[in-house]
């Protein structure tokens, strides 16, 4: 009997991480980060790369984490919502949810440490931004504005510069990337706000998707995608990725278009088509940065 129970709170813990909707999106960040340093400089990949990406998946793993467990008695309201919380399932209890907490954030601190001191800093803002977002005396994500750029950072732009800083110091033009894929984080995160608008407002939450409205929050999440697309398309004129890549991002395209998903990156239904692209969209992210990295660990094994 006990043997069943920890091994239902081991499941509980692993449900709690939502690994699942992150991990697509957090490996090609901190890869690609980590490839914009290395290929101008002809710098080789190392074991580095593996810690830093470790921890970038740990540190999102807390911050959803942290926001279950903040959020407990506000899903209990929503059935889907609830359904999905091993907190409200009563799957694991808060102090559980909490200890594990505390030992990801101490073993994510340790692997971006490895990285170097501008990684553990990077790494620590991460940490502490997904710690703040969701933890009741201060939650970020209650707050307009602030709820839009903390996840934008901590969700994106942050990771793929932790991925940047392990192999250089000046970003340069990179700065255009790590701007793009801000602004689409932006999106996703107002995407996300539209998505769970009734619920949000139910629970009194006043952040920007309420404070603008429905229309006007569906308006700036299309603004900050466009922005993303135009902070990518010029980071391509700039000469940021090598040329060949487009090939690649085509091929990623058409295998990406034999699926057809009817939901979201959450598994929900999707709000609009944008949303039904996001699962399409992040096939082809991955795809390509795979390619990419295929291309340079071979050269790096047997041209070097």
């Amino acid at each position: 009997m006990a043997n069943n129970t920890i091994k239902a709170q081991l499941r509980g813990l692993i449900r709690l991480t939502r690994w699942r909707e992150f991990i697509p999106f957090v490996v090609p960040l901190t890869i690609t980060g980590a490839l914009l340093a290395a290929q101008p400089q002809g710098t080789l990949l190392d074991w580095r790369l593996i810690v830093v990406t470790f921890a970038n998946i740990l540190a999102v793993a807390y911050a959803f984490m942290i926001n279950d467990i903040e959020d407990a008695p506000d899903d209990a309201r929503d059935p889907d919502r609830a359904a999905r919380n091993p907190i409200t399932t009563g799957e694991i209890g808060v102090r559980i949810g909490y200890a594990a907490c505390r030992i990801v954030a101490a073993a994510t601190l340790i692997m971006y440490a490895l990285g170097g001191l501008e990684v553990f800093l990077i790494g620590a803002a991460t940490l502490l931004l997904s710690h703040f977002y969701s933890w009741r005396p201060v939650r970020l994500k209650a707050w307009p504005v602030t709820d839009v750029v903390s996840h934008s950072l901590m969700l994106s732009g942050l990771l793929l510069l932790a991925g940047f800083f392990i192999y250089s110091k000046q970003p340069g033009i990179v700065w255009l990337v790590a701007a793009g894929v801000t602004f689409i984080s932006v999106y996703g995160q107002l995407y996300n706000q539209l998505r769970d608008y009734e619920m949000d407002k139910a629970a009194g939450l006043h952040n920007t998707a309420i404070l603008l409205g429905e229309a006007n929050a569906r308006r700036a999440m299309y603004l900050a995608v466009g922005l993303g697309v135009l902070c990518m398309v010029a980071a391509v004129i700039r000469m940021v990725f090598p040329l060949w890549l487009g090939l690649a991002l085509l091929v990623s395209i058409a295998i990406s278009m034999l699926f057809r998903p009817k939901t979201d990156m959450r598994g929900t239904n999707a709000v609009d088509l944008s949303g039904a692209a996001q699962v399409q969209s992040i096939i082809t992210v991955n795809l390509t940065v795979g390619i990419w990295l295929a291309q340079v660990v071979v050269a790096q094994l047997f041209f070097a």
